[in-house]
């Protein structure tokens, strides 16, 4: 007959098994408890980065219910595309969505950042599905330990100031513009005449309302949902520069999913990138509307800026090894 400190003991044992395979279920993804992937983007609430990540992590949360879950963060509340790019490298995050700052891990992404490159959206899709395009830009990249599952949308960009209409890249000069990080902006809105200076997203309100920067270039989505528009008064329809956004996955957090769930990571990650697409239009006209109670809006002469930009395809062209090649490609897909 067993003893009462004997049951007790045994079931101080059964009770230790229990709880360890339930560490062990949780640990491996396959308990009560998801494994949580966090998912980083500088958007504000009402842009299309949130929306788009929305979306994302509601399809996967619903595909691999109890196994993994998406969780966003969004307005930069995991830092800014720098400190994100750092920390996914070193485990603080294992996805986000970055879009200039790709021409800084390798230089081709530079390709993105020419002016007028893009007719249009179905343009756009095409680059993103070429085999060319996809072997000389995304599938290097787990060398520098990232990995490229889709190419969503940032969108076509205009520019918004508070001096004056921009018809001509001469109404540009002397304007202290707000650009995102990486050289080839930089270069561009020289070659136009402006002043433009790097600057954080999430610095960008402030530094408009306080007279620091003259204005700004992002897509309406970007505008609105910065609130850009409360401090400008002006926006001129350039669509100078088509920015695609990345969803990209940690390499190392990569090769420690199981293969089921690595391919409805990479499935969602493209359907995602056609739904971004779709709503950058929708977003555009339903926008352009909006802002146009507050800011005066005017076309701009496109010819002129094409032209304008002319000395920018020619330093890719030489900075870039292999840049003409990839300028060639995506014109070829138009």
């Amino acid at each position: 007959m067993r003893t009462v400190g004997g049951r007790q003991r045994f079931l101080r044992a059964v009770l230790a098994v229990m709880v360890g395979l339930a560490a062990i279920a949780v640990a491996t993804g396959h308990g009560t408890a998801a494994t949580t992937i966090r998912m980083g983007h500088v958007g504000y609430p009402g842009s299309l980065l949130a929306v788009a990540n929305d979306e994302f992590a509601k399809r996967v949360n619903e595909a691999l219910k109890g196994k993994y879950e998406v969780k966003v963060f969004h307005s930069s509340q995991l830092g800014s595309d720098e400190e994100m790019l750092k920390g996914i490298k070193v485990g603080m995050l294992e996805m986000f969505q970055p879009s200039t700052i790709m021409s800084t891990v390798d230089p081709k992404f530079g390709v993105f950042e020419m002016p007028y490159l893009f007719k249009d959206r179905v343009h756009v899709k095409k680059v993103a599905e070429d085999p060319q395009i996809k072997a000389a830009l995304f599938d290097p990249l787990p060398e520098k330990g990232l990995r490229l599952l889709g190419m969503w949308e940032n969108g076509f960009r205009v520019i918004t100031n508070n001096v004056r209409p921009i018809v001509k890249p001469e109404d540009l000069k002397g304007i202290k513009l707000r650009v995102p990080s990486g050289v080839w902006r930089v270069k561009m809105f020289r070659a136009y005449g402006a002043n433009p200076t790097p600057l954080a997203y999430g610095e960008v309100f402030a530094a408009l309302q306080a007279g620091v920067m003259d204005g700004q270039e992002n897509p309406f989505p970007q505008i609105w949902g910065g609130k850009f528009y409360e401090v400008q008064k002006y926006l001129s329809l350039s669509d100078h520069v088509y920015t695609p956004a990345y969803s990209i996955v940690s390499d190392r957090f990569w090769k420690t999913l199981p293969p089921d769930v690595q391919q409805v990571l990479a499935k969602i990650s493209v359907e995602v990138g056609d739904f971004a697409r779709s709503e950058g239009a929708r977003m555009d006209k339903e926008l352009e509307e909006k802002m146009a109670k507050s800011l005066k809006i005017n076309a701009v002469d496109k010819d002129a800026f094409v032209a304008a930009s002319k000395p920018v395809y020619e330093d890719f062209a030489k900075e870039v090894k292999g840049g003409k090649e990839l300028v060639d490609r995506i014109l070829s897909l138009r």
